[in-house]
């Protein structure tokens, strides 16, 4: 798992590169364990991120929040997500929206993300890109478990480093 991880830090690094103004939009349900580590990351970034990240918590709706984004005038939007992509519970992909149709992620949002991320792409010619991380549990529940926990984690570290306060 240690290779995976540094895998998504480098590629985080790489595409963050020539980052002016970003978004980082948490998604996922709050009372389904694992489904909630977008937002969740997002939380523990509240606060200790450089003025150049504007952090949302769209839970459920990443579409209630098309407009903001489209307002914010970003010029990268990072999505972060759980998705069920056949991996080993914990593992992290960077998607870009091109290879959504092509990578088997199953989501629950009303809204494909892959329209979602058409929408913003052209409204504000924005790079975008989903950071998806394959749930170990998606029940009913209100806490993440001890695997997904450590990635979020890992990942708040590596966006911390990334665009420090």
């Amino acid at each position: 798992m240690a290779k995976d991880e540094y895998s998504v830090q480098d590629a985080l690094e790489k595409w963050f590169a020539s980052a002016d103004r970003v978004v980082v939009a948490g998604i996922g349900n709050p009372i389904r364990r694992d489904d909630f580590v977008g937002v969740k990351i997002v939380q523990d970034l509240e606060g200790k991120v450089s003025e150049k990240v504007n952090l949302l918590e769209c839970e459920t709706v990443p579409e209630s929040f098309m407009q903001e984004i489209v307002d914010l005038k970003p010029s990268h939007v990072l999505l972060i997500d759980a998705a069920i992509l056949g991996l080993k519970p914990g593992e992290t992909r960077l998607v870009f929206p091109e290879q959504i149709t092509a990578f088997p992620a199953v989501t629950t949002h009303v809204l494909p993300l892959r329209i979602f991320c058409e929408y913003i792409t052209k409204m504000t010619e924005a790079k975008i890109a989903l950071l998806l991380i394959e749930p170990e549990s998606t029940e009913f529940g209100e806490s993440l478990t001890s695997t997904v926990q450590a990635v979020a984690e890992k990942i708040t570290k590596i966006l911390l480093e990334l665009f420090p306060a």
